[in-house]
């Protein structure tokens, strides 16, 4: 399975530098917060006011060194990550697109990984 979280981009490549990625979250959370490609949409409006360069990460699931947990996020289940994300199952990195109202844009690349198909316009880059 394949899930997705988003970071400011330069406080995951000074983090993935030690092999794992997710310590400051584990501090405040206890986990990692994710979500799949066809519920993305309602989690990146948390993030447009957020100027910072961000990018997605594609998770394998199956790659992982720790558990997932599928809990609810307010009516829908989202996954959550309990241990640090080692660097082998980050299978991309890819660019937080936004458009002129900052909306996220669908990076086309993720297209395939989306269960359902996510429907909204996914760009080429």
């Amino acid at each position: 399975m394949f899930v997705i979280h988003t970071v400011n981009k330069d406080e995951f490549e000074k983090e993935i530098e030690t092999g794992c990625y997710g310590t400051k979250s584990l501090e405040k959370f206890g986990f990692i917060h994710c979500s799949d490609l066809d519920t993305y949409y309602l989690v990146a409006p948390n993030f447009k006011d957020d100027y910072a360069e961000r990018v997605i990460l594609l998770i394998n699931t199956e790659k992982l060194n720790c558990e997932v947990k599928w809990e609810d996020g307010g009516g829908l289940d989202f996954p959550h990550i309990y241990g640090l994300l080692n660097k082998e199952a980050i299978i991309g990195v890819f660019n937080h697109l936004w458009n002129e109202k900052r909306e996220w844009i669908p990076n086309y690349e993720l297209k395939e990984y989306a269960g359902n198909g996510f429907r909204r316009e996914w760009k080429k880059q």
